[in-house]
C-alpha cells in the first residue's frame, strides 16, 4: 500500500465551494481500481489549506490508472479551478 499526499491551497473565499466540489469528486476516485481510502482535512491554523491523503494499492494505480482515466478529467474539471497553485503530489510507502 502507498499513500498519496498533497497539500491543496484553495483560493481565498472559495472553501465552501471547494468542499462541495470535493464531495462531488469523491465517487470518481473511489471507483478507481487500486483505490483503498481517501481523507481530506482542512488546516486548523491556515485558511484555505487542505491535506489530501489517498491510499492506493500501488503508485501505478494512481499515476497510470486514475490519472489516465476519464474519471480524472472530471476530477480535474471539478477541483483544479479552486487551487491557488497546483499542488505537488508525493507518494509514501510502508511505515518504518
Amino acid at each position: 500500500m502507498i499513500i498519496e499526499h498533497a497539500l491543496l491551497q484553495v483560493k481565498p473565499g472559495q472553501e465552501p465551494a471547494f468542499e462541495a466540489a470535493m464531495a462531488q469528486a469523491r465517487p470518481l476516485i473511489e471507483a478507481s481500481p487500486g483505490f483503498l481510502d481517501i481523507e481530506v482535512r482542512s488546516a486548523v491554523e491556515r485558511s484555505g489549506l487542505y491535506l489530501l491523503l489517498v491510499r492506493w494499492e500501488s503508485v501505478a494505480d494512481h499515476r497510470d490508472g486514475f490519472r489516465k482515466s476519464d474519471r480524472y478529467q472530471q476530477w480535474r474539471a471539478l477541483l483544479h479551478p479552486f487551487y491557488d497553485s497546483m499542488p505537488s503530489v508525493d507518494y509514501f510507502g510502508d511505515p518504518l
